[in-house]
């Protein structure tokens, strides 16, 4: 069974990129949303999604804790 744990993404800036990578042998992008500042996302581990890339300046919580990703410098 996949880990089908939530995590949160909150942007702090306008423009953060979220995009979910397929798992398998190849691994593809298959879904994105872009965030302005302050929306929120709550993702999830699918059976399809193995991978979330986030791009741009933005908090991000999980059961392990949090993170804050980096914008563009």
């Amino acid at each position: 069974m996949y880990n089908s744990d939530y995590i949160v993404i909150k942007a702090l800036e306008d423009g953060v990129n979220v995009i979910g990578l397929t798992r398998g042998a190849d691994t593809r992008f298959h879904h994105s949303e872009k965030l302005d500042r302050g929306e929120v996302l709550i993702a999830q581990f699918t059976e399809h999604t193995s991978a979330i890339k986030v791009r741009g300046k933005a908090l991000i919580q999980t059961h392990h804790g949090e993170i804050h990703s980096e914008g563009k410098k």
